[in-house]
């Protein structure tokens, strides 16, 4: 690095990856390739303004980057966050955001899981799963035997996957 900050540093400076903006980016791309091949057409917004007014996608369709999900046999669905440690008050997020979502797909580059939004907050509700939290992220854990019966899962093409994971 040259000690420059970056976009992603300056809007979650807690964050320990600087670059996490343009991988949750790269993530979505290869969502929406995968699903494309399955007929689905994901239309992501890409500006912070349309992101706050509507949501996510133009579907109501959100993309979750979850990395180790594989290796921790849970997914991590997220709840509430803040931008910063600092901050004192948590706002809601992922599956509690006030936006147009309905569907909430998270996984990696493996395989992900789609999910009808409202299900996974009566999963959240039921208390049944274990609540994890960083300094600017609370989530529960929902194991991947569970995402199995809840959510459809997709694994992607072999020619996709190649698009990023070569470089």
């Amino acid at each position: 690095m040259d000690g420059k900050p970056t976009v992603a540093s300056s809007i979650y400076p807690d964050c320990k990856h600087v670059d996490s903006l343009q991988v949750g980016a790269e993530f979505q791309d290869f969502v929406m390739l995968t699903l494309q091949r399955h007929g689905m057409y994901l239309q992501m917004f890409t500006s912070k303004k349309c992101q706050y007014l509507h949501g996510e996608s133009f579907q109501g369709w959100e993309v979750k980057l979850d990395e180790p999900f594989t290796r921790t046999g849970r997914l991590s669905i997220e709840i509430a966050e803040k931008t910063k440690a600092s901050n004192e008050n948590w706002a809601p997020s992922g599956i509690y955001r006030k936006d147009n979502t309905w569907l909430y797909i998270q996984g990696n580059y493996e395989y992900f899981y789609v999910f009808m939004k409202q299900f996974l907050v009566k999963l959240h509700r039921a208390g049944r799963y274990k609540l994890g939290e960083i300094p600017t992220l609370q989530k529960f854990y929902l194991p991947i035997s569970d995402a199995e019966k809840y959510g459809h899962k997709i694994v992607p093409d072999t020619d996709i996957l190649k698009l990023f994971t070569t470089r």
